[in-house]
């Protein structure tokens, strides 16, 4: 359960250190209060989305901090065991967000990624908001609350991974398919193609060396020229050459060492510069030796190279690429040759996943069948119970067998109202007005709500559009959720408050230069006090006051 809300700096709240407790809890206050901040305090938490906009004016950064009790929820220990951010059965979720929009996240003091945090969120927190009853409208959202009831995740993970299955085979399968009536016309091309790029001997095929021996062959009159004049002027021109003039040099400077000894060093340079150019003379003389002209050679390389480019140009790839893409038309060309094997096997999977997937779907679908028949007489028993006294939910489904594989199986699944009687059920959105879909919508998630282990619950103005005696009754049935599980309820209905164990009041000050929000426990005395202000009336009369005390020593029952 949450034990600890810390927020610093965010929005209308610079401050706020809140401990709570175990049981119901009610957060109340004015229109405008802040009670909304709270609840996005919670979700910036737990991995919404952040922006700069919450940062409290004049603040570098804002941040919430959570602490939370794991000693009744083993499988969240699990969970940060296997992710090594366990810490001796606490969890402290901390998050900030810079002036400029960049956020952090820590689990146990341990920096994490959203991902991270949001998976850990979905088991520490559920959050109902107050719009709740509109995406009840939606099939999908309908398929997801039956199957969270019915507990069929692991029998949807699997009927949904042999669908992805099924889905990659049919769709190779129907491309072999479609491409065998140009099967033949495709597969002679290849082969021609590939015999044209045999030519080159691809097994020792080296574009960078062909054209590095033809650059070198068709410059080699330049070579051997420049050369032979290079080696006269370092060696051999008996007059002066480069060796003889390091050898004079060196011998002259050699006498003057002999009055200044500080030039032997200089002696020594010159005699290993004579030295190194008559190796590179010998050197450069071998080359030029071995070097031959071969025109025949010559032209065998201009027409290997003029092949290469032109191929390149054909095959619209780099010359020294023509091998790997010589491999890629012989592995095509495989894949054609061998098409009819690969229909044969490919079919024979499809057929193997397809009946694997209609037997994982109908699986699903008595599982589906079987959880509905429960769930709907709870709500229909709950929704009576919120001032529907005929009312009648149904969970509609359909399904065919023979239907193609889709995602979550083959149901068609809706949920069905029916108000008055005598008159046949018909879907939510056609039946329900606005005040019976949010009883509706809160007799699902009341209903639901008891199978789950998650320890801590929000519900965020989920009463709205009730009154009354009914509005006594949500607030038991949220007392009565709280028994093995903590609840937080943000409401404007006293009759909701007075069945809290603990009261928060929230009020705005306007009193400094920017507007901030407090929260705080209230007293017995003051808990009168705010369930008579939330009665209603401009003034607060003894009877006011006595009707609160009334409905909270009720609550207490």
């Amino acid at each position: 359960m949450l034990l600890n809300l810390n927020i610093i700096d965010l929005a209308v709240v610079d401050a706020l250190d809140l401990d709570l407790d175990p049981g119901m809890s009610v957060l109340t206050g004015e229109t405008g209060a802040g009670k909304s901040i709270l609840l996005t305090a919670l979700g910036l938490a737990l991995g919404d989305r952040a922006d700069s906009g919450y940062v409290r004016p004049n603040s570098k950064r804002a941040e919430v901090n959570l602490e939370f009790d794991l000693s009744k929820a083993p499988l969240v220990r699990q969970w940060l065991e296997a992710q090594e951010l366990d810490d001796d059965g606490h969890c402290l979720v901390r998050r900030t967000i810079s002036e400029d929009g960049r956020s952090k996240a820590y689990i146990n003091n341990r920096p994490v990624n959203l991902q991270t945090l949001q998976a850990l969120s979905r088991q520490l927190v559920e959050i109902h908001g107050q719009h709740a009853h509109l995406t009840l409208l939606d099939k999908d959202e309908q398929r997801l609350l039956l199957d969270n009831f019915a507990q069929n995740q692991a029998l949807l993970g699997a009927v949904n991974d042999c669908y992805q299955n099924w889905k990659h085979s049919h769709k190779t399968l129907q491309q072999l398919l479609k491409a065998g009536s140009d099967q033949a016309e495709r597969e002679e091309l290849l082969r021609y193609q590939l015999d044209e790029l045999q030519q080159l001997d691809l097994d020792n095929f080296d574009y960078a060396t062909l054209a590095e021996e033809h650059h070198k062959l068709a410059n080699l009159g330049k070579i051997l020229g420049v050369g032979q004049q290079q080696l006269d002027i370092l060696y051999d021109n008996d007059q002066q050459s480069v060796s003889q003039m390091l050898g004079h040099c060196g011998h002259a400077i050699g006498e003057l060492a002999e009055y200044a000894g500080e030039l032997n060093g200089i002696v020594e340079l010159l005699n290993e510069a004579e030295i190194q150019v008559a190796e590179a003379s010998q050197q450069l003389r071998r080359f030029l030796d071995n070097q031959e002209a071969d025109p025949q050679r010559l032209v065998w390389l201009e027409n290997q190279i003029g092949i290469v480019q032109n191929l390149s140009r054909k095959h619209k790839t780099l010359p020294e690429q023509l091998p790997q893409h010589a491999q890629l038309l012989a592995a095509e060309l495989d894949a054609i040759s061998h098409g009819g094997e690969r229909i044969e096997s490919l079919t024979l999977d499809c057929d193997n996943q397809l009946k694997q997937y209609r037997q994982l779907a109908a699986e699903l679908s008595v599982s589906r069948q079987t959880a509905a028949t429960e769930l709907q007489q709870r709500i229909s028993d709950t929704i009576k119970e919120l001032g529907m006294p005929h009312g009648e939910f149904l969970v509609n489904i359909t399904c065919d067998p023979a239907a193609e594989p889709q995602r979550n199986g083959l149901d068609a699944i809706e949920f069905l109202v029916s108000t008055n009687p005598g008159l046949p059920a018909k879907p939510l959105a056609k039946v329900a007005s606005g005040g019976e879909l949010s009883r509706i919508s809160l007799a699902i998630q009341v209903t639901t709500s008891t199978d789950k282990t998650t320890p801590t619950m929000i519900f965020d103005e989920v009463d709205s559009g009730i009154g009354g005696g009914i509005a006594e009754i949500v607030g038991q049935k949220l007392r009565r959720l709280s028994k093995n599980r903590q609840v937080l309820c943000v409401t404007h209905l006293p009759q909701v408050a007075s069945q809290a164990h603990q009261h928060l009041f929230v009020a705005k000050n306007q009193k400094a230069a920017v507007t901030s929000s407090t929260v705080r426990r209230l007293t017995d005395d003051e808990r009168i006090a705010e369930v008579a202000r939330m009665l209603g009336g401009v003034t607060i009369t003894e009877n006011t006051l006595a009707h609160a005390r009334e409905m909270l020593e009720a609550g207490k029952g």
